[in-house]
C-alpha cells in the first residue's frame, strides 16, 4: 500500500451505538482524525463544519433520516460525491447490501466483521481518493461475508 498524506485524513463515523462509536474511534484514530455522531441531524452539523475524507455510515441511526438517506445525499451532491462512503451495518441481508450499493456507497461491510478488514478497506479508499489516480473500484463482494 502507498503512503497516506502527512496530515491524518478526516473520518466521520455515523453510528448510533455509543460502544461501537468508541471502539471504532479508538481503533481508527491511529490513522485518522476521527469524529463521531449518532444521528442525521448531528451528521449535518459535523459536515457543515469540516471537510471529511471519508464517511463510515450505519444504516440504522437516530434522527429523521436513516443512513441510506445520508449516503444518497452525499453521492448526489456534486460537492461531496467524490468522498468515499463505507456502509458499515448490522443489516446483513442481500437486499440491504443492494439497497446500500444502490444508494451510492463505495463499499458495504456487514457487522460483525473483522476490524482489520474494515481498516484495510478504509485506508485503500482514502489512498485511492487522495492519489487522484483513477483505479478500478474496490470489489464490495469480498467484505460482505
Amino acid at each position: 500500500m502507498g503512503q497516506l498524506p502527512k496530515e491524518k485524513p478526516k473520518l466521520l463515523i455515523v453510528e448510533d451505538d455509543y460502544a461501537n462509536q468508541k471502539f471504532l474511534d479508538l481503533f481508527l484514530s491511529r490513522y485518522f482524525e476521527v469524529d463521531s455522531c449518532d444521528s442525521s441531524e448531528t451528521f449535518y452539523e459535523f459536515a457543515a463544519e469540516k471537510k471529511y475524507d471519508l464517511y463510515l455510515i450505519d444504516i440504522s441511526i437516530k434522527g429523521k433520516k436513516n443512513g441510506l438517506d445520508l449516503i444518497r445525499e452525499i453521492k448526489f451532491n456534486p460537492k461531496s460525491s467524490s468522498i468515499p462512503v463505507v456502509c458499515y451495518t448490522a443489516h446483513a441481508f442481500q437486499r440491504d447490501r443492494l439497497n446500500a450499493l444502490d444508494a451510492g456507497c463505495d463499499v458495504y461491510i456487514s457487522k460483525p466483521s473483522n476490524i482489520y478488514t474494515l481498516q484495510k478497506v478504509i485506508l485503500q479508499l482514502v489512498e485511492r481518493n487522495s492519489s487522484g489516480v483513477v483505479r478500478e473500484p474496490l470489489n464490495p463482494e469480498f467484505v460482505t461475508a
